[in-house]
Order: structure tokens, then sequence, then C-alpha cells
């Protein structure tokens, strides 16, 4: 039966969709129930997707969606079905394939056109209201679908049909497994190292982006190789984006990209997602070279955390908008005058380190950035002491939006990346954050036990996608490793169960995105394709490998070699975002482990451990003459755990028993 021909976003998990509640346009959130209305009135499917830190779909949504006569066409010829892509990212993944397989470039809101059973014929992403930049305007693109639909409807279905399998092919399709091969890893990052800016960091051009993925392989590469080359790519990178206007300087954490080619001027949205990734960066970083500008930025970014982005119950909002006052990036803008009067004679010394950058094109208040190529004076108390009273001057401005949903995926990610930092930096308070932030997403479980992809206030979105049980299990073994409580990893095997029972392919090829009892989806994706997060794919092998290793459980080693091997076998069909899959691939194939133990009321040995963060290693940390089991190692090796020792074992062969600290720091040095 149809539904209310009303607008229906009024009690939806997801911020962004409650944003569109009282749009003239008769919304509804994808389901079943909107896909069976459409089949009941025979209607094509307009379907919009975006999220609530995006720029664009602001636009959009202003221009078309709150206009009367626009909505009118919309709810006159169309089902119009809204989706935010963090909640479903399943859906997204699908009409993104959809449009980038019509040849068309992909980006957000993406607006696609569907046959009333959700098979993609056409789309776009942003449609002006009228035409300009060369697009038609949007109720010129409505009537030209429906007359096309009315017209050419067989031709349309035909065109419908050859598109989803397509993308069914491309998303959800098996390739032969492949044995790992290490070359994979060494190919991918001479590919990546040839296409690094040598100025400025990060690859050539614009927009600049993070590509946390591809820095992974780089930093990978350089610690299997000791290519050093692919290392400094990897610190250049780091250090140009915390220079750039990307970065807050007054607030800390990373916005979401850089539209030039300097990382001057971002689109100012901030992802949680971003920020556990670069959270990671650094502290892999700073533990190789010290540099007193990345131990900084750490403190700052998590500062940024935990004061603006948690919830109540202390979990991780999603995003911050990039507008205030409907102006995109005002918030954390200047002018030079402000910033005279706020810091008054101490702002010649402050602007002879920071400059002010309004590119051509840019119309907002400039942004501020370092200019400086000696960064000692940032990190010095006087630089300290003006940028906090700059940060307090702009704590009176109207703040830009937050979309307070909390996912699992990104909350493991960061929980993880906290958990590490907070190893790295002793600080225990860090940690307890990422323990509540855990305890968080496991409580948001229902009675079964099954987790929740999103979270808000009192309302759940299940069923979860596989890519949250991987990274609750990494988040799980990053405490473990911080705490040493064995419920973490009791945990961390529950979910690993559930991975296989929801989203395990029977056939034998990995996984799926979405559970089995999915059922309002046009077909179940693999999840293969790095994003500005490694693939949900790559993320379940470096799970599943870490938590054989850390468990010694051979059977799971077993599973997740398997996966690797699928995984690997259809990531050498990808064209581009298989990053993830090979980093993942060489951490199973080269997977560390190190036990330590020291004497009752001593840290020595873990003391080593926390301060030389590596990807490839798992810790477990110990203390002589405790009641616990001996942790199983490679080869039947059982470790004595009545004395102080540490026990280093890489792939299948471990060293012998190492009894001084100094002597732990040395075989730990990296190339």
């Amino acid at each position: 039966m149809p539904l209310s021909t009303a607008n229906l976003l009024s009690d939806e998990t997801s911020p962004y969709l409650r944003q569109h509640k009282d749009n003239p346009v008769h919304w509804r959130a994808w389901s079943t129930e909107a896909l069976a209305e459409a089949q009941a009135l025979d209607r094509p499917i307009l379907l919009s997707v975006g999220y609530a830190a995006c720029h664009w779909c602001h636009v959009m949504a202003h221009e078309s969606f709150e206009d009367d006569g626009v909505a009118a066409v919309m709810n006159r010829l169309f089902v119009n079905i809204k989706v935010d892509r963090e909640e479903r990212p399943d859906i997204d993944q699908i009409y993104m394939a959809a449009l980038n397989a019509t040849g068309e470039q992909g980006g957000w809101p993406l607006t696609m056109f569907l046959t009333p059973d959700g098979k993609p014929f056409w789309g776009g992403t942003y449609f002006p209201k009228l035409p300009r930049y060369g697009r038609p305007g949007f109720v010129q693109v409505l009537e030209s679908v429906h007359r096309a639909w009315r017209d050419k409807r067989g031709e349309l279905a035909r065109s419908a049909d050859a598109l989803t399998d397509h993308v069914s092919a491309r998303l959800s399709g098996s390739a032969a497994s492949t044995t790992i091969d290490p070359a994979q890893l060494a190919t991918l990052a001479a590919g990546v190292q040839d296409m690094i800016d040598r100025q400025r960091g990060g690859l050539h051009g614009a927009p600049k982006f993070p590509n946390a993925p591809f820095m992974r392989v780089l930093w990978q590469h350089w610690l299997t190789s000791g290519n050093r080359d692919h290392r400094d790519s990897v610190l250049l990178s780091l250090r140009e984006m915390l220079k750039g206007g990307i970065y807050d300087h007054i607030g800390g954490g990373l916005s979401r990209y850089s539209t030039d080619a300097d990382w001057l001027v971002p689109h100012f949205e901030k992802m949680l997602y971003d920020n556990a990734q670069l959270l990671q960066s650094l502290g892999w970083a700073y533990a190789a070279t010290k540099d007193e500008l990345f131990r900084v930025r750490i403190e700052e970014t998590v500062g940024w955390l935990l004061r603006e982005m948690r919830v109540d119950g202390g979990a991780f909002a999603s995003s911050l908008d990039a507008d205030s006052e409907g102006e995109e990036g005002l918030f954390y803008t200047w002018d030079r005058s402000e910033i005279e009067s706020i810091l008054g004679e101490s702002s010649t010394r402050f602007l002879s380190i920071y400059g002010l950058a309004a590119p051509d094109g840019w119309e907002g208040k400039p942004v501020l950035h370092i200019e400086a190529d000696d960064l000692t004076p940032v990190i010095s108390a006087e630089f300290v002491s003006a940028r906090q009273k700059l940060f307090h001057a702009r704590a009176g401005r109207i703040r830009p939006g937050r979309d307070d949903k909390v996912l699992a995926d990104w909350n493991g990610l960061t929980i993880a990346a906290l958990a590490g930092v907070g190893r790295l930096l002793d600080r225990p308070d860090w940690i307890a954050a990422a323990a509540a932030a855990y305890r968080f997403v496991i409580g948001s479980s229902d009675d079964t036990g099954r987790l929740p992809h999103s979270i808000l206030d009192d309302r759940r979105l299940y069923p979860a996608m596989s890519s949250d049980y991987a990274a609750m299990i990494n988040a799980s073994i990053a405490l473990f490793e911080a705490t040493s409580e064995a419920s973490y990893i009791a945990t961390a095997r529950d979910f690993a169960d559930k991975l296989e029972t929801w989203y395990a392919d029977q056939s034998g090829y990995g996984y799926y995105l979405s559970a089995s009892d999915s059922a309002d989806l046009l077909m179940r994706i693999r999840g293969d394709v790095d994003e500005a997060v490694p693939s949900a794919t790559a993320q379940i092998i470096e799970a599943l490998t870490r938590l054989a290793v850390l468990t010694g459980d051979l059977d799971l080693q077993s599973t997740a070699w398997a996966a690797a091997e699928a995984a690997s076998g259809r990531a050498a069909q990808l064209a581009y975002g298989q990053a993830g899959i090979v980093y993942a691939a060489a951490l199973a194939l080269d997977p560390w482990k190190l036990v330590t133990v020291d004497a009752p009321g001593s840290r020595a040995f873990a003391c080593v451990a926390d301060a030389t963060s590596d990807p490839r290693r798992v810790d477990i940390r110990l203390t002589a003459g405790e009641e616990t089991s001996a942790p199983a190692l490679p080869g039947g090796i059982v470790p004595d755990i009545a004395r102080p020792g540490a026990w280093l074992c890489r792939g299948n062969a471990c060293l012998p028993v190492i009894t001084e600290p100094a002597e732990l720091r040395s075989a730990l040095i990296q190339p």
C-alpha cells in the first residue's frame, strides 16, 4: 500500500535525513515499504544520497528541495527517497558505482533515477535549480527523465538491467583466489610514490586529500623493505598537511580535503574517520622520528576529539559541518585586523610565522596556515598562548552544526587510534576515553549481541555492516594491548563469530558488506573498494589476522588467510581502490607478535613496546608471577612468564628470549 503523501523523515535516526524533514518534498527513507510504493504506483524513484557535512548537498537542498515549485514536480513524477550515505554505505556504493559506469564522475549529492524495482538507469550529482555551470536546471532534468520513462520505457528498462548486471559483476563478483605475493605491496607502493608531490606531499594536483590508505601502503612498504623514500613521502605529506589550512591551527583536527594543491584552503567539514586515521599515522610517525610537531598535533587533535566530538555516553559524533551562518569556513577563518585586535603587539610576531591565505576563487575570509619553514616557534609557550587567545575569541562565534549519530565502524577506528596514541604518549586518560566509547558501542547491541551500524539517542539502525565488526575487533585488540584486560579479546572473538554467521560468503570467497538478512538491497556487495578509509574487506582481513596472531588460533588464521587470498584475486582486477586490500594482505603475510613480561611494579619492557609503535605487531603485556596461561607462540614455543623477558616473533619464527629492555629496543628499531 502506498505510504502517506507527506514527508516521512521526522523519525529517522540520521540527523542528515532529519535536516530534510520540513522539505515540501514527500521524502521517504530507503526501505522495503518505499520500494513497494514505487512498484504500486508504477513510478520511477528519485534517489538522493548525501551526508550532513556535505556543502553541495546543502546547496541543492536550499535551491531545490526547499522550493515548493520544484517539490511539486518531484512529488508528481517520482517516489522520492533520501539516503544518508554514512548510514547506508551499501546503498551509496551500489548507486555510485552505477553512476561511474555511465561515464559520469561521482560525488555528493548523488542524484540517481531508478526503476520502481530499484535498478538504476540515469543520474548525476549536484543539479542547480536553474541552468548554470554548464548543467541543466533540476526541473528540466526531472521533466526530461519523466518523458523518457513515459516514451522509452522499454529502452530504459533494458539499460537498467544492463547497468545493474555491470555493477553486480564489479561489486559482488568472485575471482579466483590468488597466492598472496609480496610484490603486490612493492608494485603498489612504487605506483603511489610516482604520484607523490615532492614539494607539498600528498598526490599531485588539486583537490588534495589525506589519502590514508595510500599513506599506509607507503609506510608498510618502508617497514618491510627499508625504502626510506617511501617513509619520507609519508612524513612530508603529514608535515605539509599540518602546516596548511586543512589543519585547524587554533582548535585542532583536520578538514576533509584541500581545494588547492598546497593544502591551503579546505572544504571545512571535519570528519571523524579522517581524524582517527590522522592520529594513527601521527602515532607511527612520532614513534619513528620523535619529531615534536607530530606529538603536538596528536595532543591537539585528541583535545579536539574529546572536547567537540563526544556525545553523551562517551562515543564520538560523525562530523562537523563546513558551514555556519550560511557561509563555508566562517567559524575557522580570520581577517588580519581580528588577529591584531586579539593579540595586540604580539600579533606581529605571530604573523611572522603564520600566514593568511586568500587564493583566487576563495570568497571567504583568509585561512590561517604556517608559512615558516622553521616550526620550532610553533610549539613554544609564546605561540601556545597566542593560539589560546584566538581559541577563546573564536569560541564566541556561531559553531558549525554537528552530526551526532554514532557510527560503529568510525568509532572503532577512533577507539583503536586513541588507545594507540594513549600507549605511545603514556596518556591513561586517553585510553580511558577510548574504553568509554567502546562500552557505548557494544552497549548498543541488540538482545542477541548484534551491533547496530548507527546510533542516535535511543534509536538504533540494524543490522550493522561487516566493517562495523571489523573495526570493533581492531578496537578490541588495541584496548587489550593498552590494558591487558582479557574481556576485550573475548568480545573480539564474539564479533569474529558474528562476521562468519551473518556476512561470510558460503562459497568461500570472503565476506559481504551487508548482512544476510538485509532485505532491502538490489544486491549484496563485498565492500572491496577503498574510499577515504580502507575497504570493509581490508578491515576484515586486518582484524582477523591480528586476532589470530594474538590468540594463536590456527583456524582463525586459516580463515584470515583465505579471505586475503580471495580478496587479492579480486583486487588484481580493480582499476583503483585496492590499496587497503594490498596493505591487509601484506599484514597477513608478515605478522609480528611481541610478548613482554615485566617484574611486579615494573614496566621496563612494556614501556619499550609502547614507545615503538609498529602496525605489523600485536603486543601482549604480562607481569611475572601472575596467574595466567602463557600465550601461544608460533612453533609451539611456550614463553617462561615466571621471570622478566620478551619474545618477538615474525611470521612463524621467534627470536631467542630477550632479557634486557635495551636489547628489545634494538630488536624493534625500524629500518
